[in-house]
C-alpha cells in the first residue's frame, strides 16, 4: 500500500470513528427504559415518569417524513455496528472494570453540571459538584471511585445546557431526528453544542480528528452503552409504532429534567 493510500485509510478510519462517538453521545437508547444492569446514577432517573405521562402529549413534528427516514436510517446503524460493538465490549470487559470507567467519565464530566446547577440557580448542586469532584478525584483517584456518594452520602444532579434554557422559558420547537445523533429539537441542539465546549476532552488537542481524543469518547460512549444493551430493543418489542414511541419518550424525559429543577432529584434505591 503505498503512503498515499495508507494516510486515506488512516484519515476515514477516523472520521468513521468520530461519526460512531458522535451517534453514541445521542444514541436511540437514551431515555427509553431501565436497563437491568447499569453503573450508580445519583442524577435521578425519570423513566417511570416518562412511561406514565407520554400518551396523549401533543407534540410538534412538522418534519416527520424526514425524521422517520432518519430514525430507519439510526435504528440499522444501531444493530448493524453498535450493538455488536457493545456486546463484545460487555464480553470483554467485567462490569466491575466497566463501573470503575463510568465513575471517571462521571467525574469528568463535572464542569457541564457545574456550569448548568449555576445558570439553573441551584448553587447547592452546584457545589455539591465541586465538593464530589475535589472528592474523588483526590480520595477516589482520579474518579475512578465515587467516594464522594460511597463514603460521604454526597450525591449530584444532572444538568445540561438545553435544560438550562428550558428552565427559562425557552421552548423546545419542534421535534426533529438528526443522522447520527438521534433525536433532539433546536433547543437541544443548541445545548448539546455549549456543552460541548465544557467537555474536558474538548480541549485535549485542537485537531477535530485528533485520534486520541476520539478513542477517549468513543470508549466513553461505548462503556456507557454497554450497561443500556436491551433497553431501545424492549421499547421497539413492545410500541406499536417505535418511531412515536421514541418520540414520546424523549420528549417527556427532557419535559420531566426541566420540571424538577425545582426539586429534589429521585434517589437511586440502594
Amino acid at each position: 500500500m503505498s503512503c498515499r493510500e495508507n494516510r486515506y485509510f488512516s484519515g476515514s478510519m477516523v472520521f468513521l470513528a468520530l461519526l460512531f462517538s458522535l451517534f453514541l453521545t445521542f444514541a436511540p437508547v437514551q431515555g427509553v427504559a431501565v436497563a437491568q444492569e447499569r453503573p450508580p446514577d445519583e442524577y435521578g432517573d425519570v423513566t417511570e415518569e416518562v412511561a406514565a405521562s407520554a400518551e396523549g402529549t401533543a407534540i410538534a413534528d412538522p418534519i416527520e417524513p424526514w425524521n422517520r427516514a432518519m430514525y430507519h436510517f439510526n435504528d440499522k446503524l444501531y444493530f448493524w455496528l453498535l450493538k455488536p460493538v457493545g456486546q463484545g465490549y460487555k464480553f470483554a470487559i467485567p462490569e466491575s472494570f466497566r463501573i470503575i470507567f463510568s465513575n471517571f467519565y462521571e467525574n469528568l464530566m463535572m464542569p457541564v453540571r457545574f456550569v448548568n446547577n449555576l445558570l439553573q440557580g441551584r448553587p447547592d448542586y452546584a457545589g455539591r459538584e465541586l465538593v464530589r469532584f475535589v472528592i474523588n478525584s483526590t480520595m477516589g483517584v482520579a474518579g475512578f471511585r465515587d467516594v464522594a456518594k460511597d463514603g460521604f452520602g454526597i450525591t449530584g444532579r444532572k444538568a445540561d445546557l438545553g435544560q438550562t434554557l428550558g428552565k427559562y422559558g425557552i421552548g423546545s420547537g419542534f421535534y426533529i431526528v438528526w443522522p447520527v445523533l438521534g433525536p433532539s429539537n433546536p433547543r437541544d441542539t443548541v445545548g448539546l453544542v455549549g456543552d460541548h465546549f465544557l467537555r474536558p476532552p474538548t480541549y485535549l488537542s485542537s485537531d477535530l480528528l485528533d485520534p486520541e481524543t476520539i478513542a477517549l469518547n468513543v470508549h466513553e460512549k461505548v462503556n456507557n452503552l454497554s450497561f443500556r444493551i436491551g433497553d431501545y430493543e424492549i421499547m421497539k418489542e413492545a410500541a406499536i409504532d417505535p418511531y412515536i414511541a421514541m418520540r414520546d419518550a424523549y420528549v417527556q424525559y427532557r419535559k420531566k429534567l426541566i420540571e424538577q429543577n425545582g426539586s429534589e432529584p429521585a434517589k437511586q434505591e440502594e
